[in-house]
This record gives C-alpha cells, structure tokens and sequence, in this order.
C-alpha cells in the first residue's frame, strides 16, 4: 500500500502541465509540416524559383538531379549537349587534320611527287595547326574526364570559355594558314595540270582510300577554315545554355569576342593583299551552297516516293556512310573490315491529317509510312538514288556493343546495311531515330516470322 502512494504522488510527465505539453506538441507538429512543405516547394539551387513539382514519392524525391526546377534541368542537359559537340567536333576536326598529313603530305613527299617548297606552299603550316588541336583537345578531354570521375554528369564543372583562352596562341596559326589559302589552291590546280602521276594519284586516293570518304584533297584543305569559322556558334550555344553567375559565363563570352575579332582581322588582311575571297564570303557560300543541295535533294525525294508536300515531314537528312556486309561475320571482325562509301540520307515520315477540309490548318496526326531515301554524291553536278526508298515498315533496326559506332538496317528477305557517321554522338541519334519509327510501323509479329532466328537481348537495347 505504501508503494502504490508513493507512485500516485510521482510526476509521469515531464515537470510541465497537460496544457503546455498539448501546446509543445502542436507546434512541433505544425513546424514539421512547415518544413514539409518548404521541402516540397523549396528553391531551385540553380535560378532560386519554387516551382519544383511536388514529389509524393521519398525514393523518387531523394533521386532526383540536385533540386532543379525543369527549365534548369533542360539548360543543364542543352549545355552538357553543346559541350561534348564542341569536343566532338574538335576531334573530327583533328582526324581531318591527320588524314591530311598521313595519307596525302607523307606519301607525296615519300614518293617525291613535289618537292619541299611546293608541298610547304599547298599545306602551308598544317604542322602548327596539328600540334595545337593535339594539346587542344587533350586538355579538353582531360577536363570530360576528371568531370565524370567526380560524379559531374551535367559537366558544369568544364570551363570551356577557360580553355579556350589558355589555348587563344591557335588564332594566329589559323590566321597564317587561311592568308595563305587562296594561293594554295592555285598551286595545287597548276601542280595537278602539269604532273601526271600527282593526278593519277589524288584520283586514285579519292577512289580507293576508304578513310578519305570520297572527299579530294581539296575538300581536306579546307577543314582549318570551316573550324575558325564555327567557333563562335559553338560558343554561342554554350554561352545560351549557361548561366550567367557560372565561372566560365565570363570567359565563354570573352572567347567568342575574340575569335570573332580576329575572324574580322583575317577578312581585313585578306582584303589588303588583294584577294577577293574571304571568310564571311567562304562561310556566306557555303550556306547558300547547303541550302541549295538540300532543296534539291529534298525535291528528288519528293519525287521518289510520291507523297503529298504538306503531308511530309523532313526528321533527318545529312551525309551517312553506308556499307553492304557481304556476311554476317562483320560484327565478330569488326567494321574496318567493311568497305564504306558517302551517302546523302533523308529521313521522311508521312503523316495523317486529323482535318482534310482545309489542309493549311489541319494539324499532323499519326504516322502513316517512313522511309530511307539514300542519294550518291553529286557527280557531273547531278544527284543519282542509290535505290528506291527503304520502307521503315519492312526492316529492322539494330546495334552491337562491340561496334557502337556503326548500326546495321535489315530489309527483310532483301539487303542489310551498315550506317555510321563521322561523329558517333550523331550515329546513335541516327539510329535512335529510324529505330522508333521502324518501331511505330509494320507487324512485329510478321517480321518475327519472317526472321526466327532474331534473338532479342533487352540489357542491350541503345536507349
């Protein structure tokens, strides 16, 4: 009886009444809900906006990519896309600049062709040029490198606009080479009159050389001129995907001025010696020249397959390299082994008009037919198909892992092909591509049919 009072008599709570422990219990309640719903609304760590969808899930709220609202995850994804272009093209770029060297400079001066001052007037300083796009880009790559490393998918930690400042010594190495272009040209034309084995051998090189994609010497020549003169795009895209307090805004911004000022100071100097070509008429021509061949094949295209203008719809188009494997050993040999030739490929899709009264406002609806339209390089200033149009409905689309760079397209009971662009960032966008529509298109269950022997690996499917 004793124990029983004295436990009546002792407190169970904590020194403080029934009323102010309610109250406590309310505010902790009312404060967690505050930050609850600061949580679910709080600020993007990129522009500082509160309009973060509310996430219900925790797992899924917990993963998602740095509180970002979605204009600044699509300008982190833009910018991340600019910058591996700038790397990408930076390193066909370069690939251009060694073809030159390796397959035309080296075997005409071994096979004395020309002598030390005719090649040094047709190629000028393409030595300078290569150094500086191999240390260029080893830096570049470095930068991509140690971002993954520390777990920067985005890339926001890449300075490109830094970069290209440290390495702004190229520009006059540019300038020297593009002064000196006009009267590379014209040496070469004389050279190629005058010496017959020197003609037989850059039409033999273009011909049968599969690593100079049917291009002449010419063409090559001209790849420093087409980099300077892409530059400042290239920095404007990124330059549009950044934002402004990011450490390279400022760099980025000062890079592009400067290439353009010293774009300006080439056309400038080119005026002075006398010449009537320039850069901005070089850049001015090769725009006409491009929107001039794509009308054209965009109208043999028409033609070919028949379709009504309004009712089509121009996804891709663009030079492709294309091979025929003679067996089905290619991929265990690998796509050297493949003989490639350029190709100019369109991809068109035909789509249903939700209203035919009227055919200006009626809106595209499902797709109704896709097809390839493959066109030969101009020869005698003519385009020729190479075959009629691949029907997406009847073909299968698929890639290897050991050959990421190439895809391979199957017209059932006909032909396969082997496509790959230079740039393998636009290989997977072309296969990406023509694999939905394939997908969109035709029965599955007739092609399974008619091939049986497909075997379909999910964990290997390109995304």
């Amino acid at each position: 009886a004793t124990r029983t009072k004295s436990a009546d008599v002792e407190r169970a709570d904590s020194g403080i009444g029934q009323m102010p422990a309610r109250k406590w219990r309310n505010r902790a309640s009312e404060t967690l809900s505050s930050l609850q719903a600061w949580e679910a609304h709080r600020p993007c760590t990129d522009c500082g906006e509160r309009d973060l969808p509310v996430e219900t899930d925790v797992q899924n709220c917990n993963q998602r990519r740095a509180d970002l609202c979605e204009k600044c995850r699509k300008r982190r994804t833009e910018r991340k896309e600019s910058v591996l272009e700038f790397v990408n093209t930076e390193a066909s770029y370069g690939e251009d600049l060694r073809i030159i060297k390796e397959e035309f400079y080296l075997p005409m001066q071994a096979a004395g062709l020309l002598s030390q001052e005719q090649l040094q007037g047709i190629f000028s300083n393409i030595q300078e040029l290569i150094d500086l796009n191999e240390n260029f880009l080893e830096i570049l790559q470095e930068e991509i490198d140690q971002a993954f490393d520390q777990g920067d998918d985005d890339l926001m930690t890449v300075c490109i606009g830094e970069i290209f400042l440290e390495f702004v010594n190229m520009l006059p190495a540019f300038q020297t080479y593009c002064l000196q272009q006009s009267s590379s040209v014209n040496m070469l034309n004389a050279l190629e009159k005058e010496k017959e084995l020197l003609r037989i051998f850059l039409n033999v090189s273009q011909n049968d050389n599969t690593a100079l994609r049917r291009m002449n010497l010419r063409s090559f020549l001209m790849a420093p001129l087409q980099r300077v003169t892409k530059y400042p795009l290239l920095l404007s895209r990124i330059i549009k995907a950044t934002t402004e307090y990011h450490p390279d805004h400022g760099s980025l911004r000062e890079a592009k001025s400067r290439i353009e000022s010293h774009l300006e100071h080439i056309n400038m100097k080119t005026k002075q010696e006398g010449n009537t070509w320039t850069l901005r008429s070089f850049r001015q021509d090769s725009k006409k020249k491009r929107e001039v061949i794509n009308i054209e094949m965009r109208e043999m295209a028409l033609k070919t397959v028949g379709w009504l203008r309004e009712e089509t719809r121009f996804v891709m188009e663009g030079s492709l390299q294309l091979a025929q494997p003679p067996d089905g050993q290619w991929v265990k040999k690998g796509s050297k082994t493949l003989k490639f030739q350029n190709m100019q490929v369109l991809l068109l899709v035909n789509m249903k008009r939700v209203s035919e009264s009227s055919l200006e406002s009626a809106e595209p609806g499902p797709v109704k037919d896709a097809v390839l339209v493959l066109i030969r390089d101009k020869n005698n200033g003519k385009f020729h198909l190479l075959r009629e149009p691949l029907r997406l409905s009847n073909c299968i689309v698929s890639t290897d892992p050991d050959c990421d760079d190439t895809f391979e397209l199957i017209e059932i009971r006909r032909e396969a092909f082997v496509f790959r662009d230079s740039d393998r960032a636009r290989t997977h966008h072309w296969f990406r591509q023509i694999r939905r529509y394939s997908r969109e298109l035709g029965s599955w269950k007739k092609r399974r049919n008619a091939l049986p022997n497909i075997m379909i690996s999910t964990p290997h499917t390109r995304p």
